[in-house]
């Protein structure tokens, strides 16, 4: 720093320190030190950081402990679960019994209980448009329930009724319109103040399991039918668009939040498929590791991620990216899954099985809750990028990818896993003593039967 004095023309220079450079935030925190970068004073850089990134990869599953609570009220199996981007700790959960209730998960405790229909509440879906909750079930009935309050007093009764003609096995409200698009044995559009729907979409389908509408492309909409296809449909067209027919059946459908064309499809063939609206010939990936049916699947707020419920008593987490799972979650007396979703402040996991329990899980196993102080966070990014620089390295990913699983999904696993190699095997094989020889069938399109425009 200089300083100028007009009345001696003389020049003073100071040196400067900012004490946030060597002061220590608290007595028992360690000293801070200088550190010179230069490499030529650091020969055995790459040794002390591989040994970090070692130290890192264990500590992380030292901490990984995932699951946080349960949420525990329900009389029977739980069928379907709902978020409110207005209150981001609501939760809403639908039973096989018709029962609706309204959770704050950060208490842990139920805001209210409702019968919402006679037999299964099948899907439950929040309207940002008019701020109002969407429930159908086996009675044939859309019901609309009013969520302002703070103690979710609002939902003593539904402010709209409507009588559809079919049962109905999901729902999904546009974005921005007030407009509904219904799934049972066709797909249906209302308006909210009507009691019929505005356009009726049919395609040789028998009946559809799961409907959702584009978060981006907002006129767009995919449904899972029981034919084993995906349908996608335009409202602003009088017929659907496209239609893709898969080996199996898919049980549950989800669009990327952060991208218009890509949707995911939890299928029967223990897989899950992301597509590219305008290409379906073939997946753009597929996510394979659970050794039962998927049930559901639902994207991460950043569509970088999503979570898929399975048969075999298992939540998984999988990179969009990538075909297997970073991590698989489960307890002992989990049952089932029938339905997942991930938090909208994405920390947070939910499930719900056939045992009537909702459980919570971190989205990240081995993530501090609670205060995190900037240089304990700083040094958690640094371990993150030491992991990420030497995750080839073989004791490193040994200890990254190594996950306990139930005695029954280990067992299931590598059973799947030799009848692979002895197809592989055996196409082998074939190919090898055929003097003419066969087409090569690419992996990513084996499960696509045909596809329709």
């Amino acid at each position: 720093m200089d300083i100028f004095n007009d009345d001696s023309k003389m020049k003073v220079r100071m040196l400067v320190r900012n004490p946030d450079d060597y002061m220590r935030e608290t007595k028992r925190d360690i000293h801070k030190l200088p550190r010179n970068y230069d490499p030529t004073l650091h020969p055995l850089e790459a040794p002390r950081e591989y040994t970090r990134a070692l130290n890192a990869v264990k500590l992380e599953r030292v901490f990984a402990l995932p699951f946080i609570g349960s949420l525990d009220g329900h009389r029977d199996g739980i069928s379907c679960l709902g978020k409110n981007p207005d209150h981001l700790s609501w939760l809403f959960s639908g039973a096989c019994d018709g029962e609706l209730k309204l959770w704050d998960v950060a208490k842990r405790r139920v805001l209210y209980t409702v019968q919402a229909h006679d037999g299964f509440v099948r899907a439950v879906a929040y309207s940002q448009e008019s701020s109002t909750l969407y429930t159908v079930g086996d009675d044939k009935l859309i019901k609309q329930w009013k969520c302002d309050a703070e103690d979710g007093s609002d939902l003593k009764a539904p402010v709209n009724t409507i009588l559809t003609s079919g049962m109905l096995t999901g729902i999904s409200p546009h974005r921005s319109k007030p407009v509904l698009a219904t799934c049972g044995e066709a797909c249906h559009l209302w308006e909210k103040s009507r009691a019929q729907p505005i356009k009726t979409f049919q395609w040789g389908v028998d009946s559809l399991q799961s409907i959702k509408f584009n978060q981006v492309e907002e006129n767009i909409l995919a449904a899972c039918g029981s034919d084993r296809s995906i349908i996608l449909y335009d409202m602003r067209e009088s017929v659907p668009l496209r239609k893709v027919v898969l080996k199996m059946r898919s049980n549950s459908i989800c669009w990327n939040p952060m991208e218009a064309f890509i949707f995911t499809a939890a299928n029967e063939d223990y897989n899950l498929y992301t597509f590219d609206m305008r290409n379906l010939t073939s997946p753009l990936n597929v996510h394979s590791d659970h050794v039962s049916a998927v049930i559901d699947v639902d994207y991460s707020p950043t569509g970088k991620e999503f979570v898929s419920a399975s048969y075999d008593k298992t939540v998984r987490l999988y990179d969009a990216r990538q075909a297997h799972s970073r991590d698989i979650y489960h307890t002992k007396r989990m049952q089932r899954l029938t339905c997942a979703a991930w938090s909208l402040d994405d920390r947070f996991i939910y499930s719900g099985s056939d045992e009537m329990n909702i459980r919570i899980w971190k989205a990240r196993a081995a993530e501090k809750l609670g205060v995190v102080k900037p240089r304990e966070r700083a040094a958690l990014q640094v371990n993150d990028k030491l992991v990420e620089k030497f995750v080839h390295h073989p004791a490193i990913k040994k200890i990254q990818r190594h996950r306990h699983v139930p005695k029954h999904v280990y067992n299931a696993r590598n059973e799947l896993r030799s009848g692979r190699i002895a197809a592989r095997r055996k196409d082998y094989n074939v190919r090898t003593h055929t003097k003419r020889q066969l087409p090569v069938i690419p992996e990513k399109t084996k499960a696509i039967v045909s596809e329709q425009q």
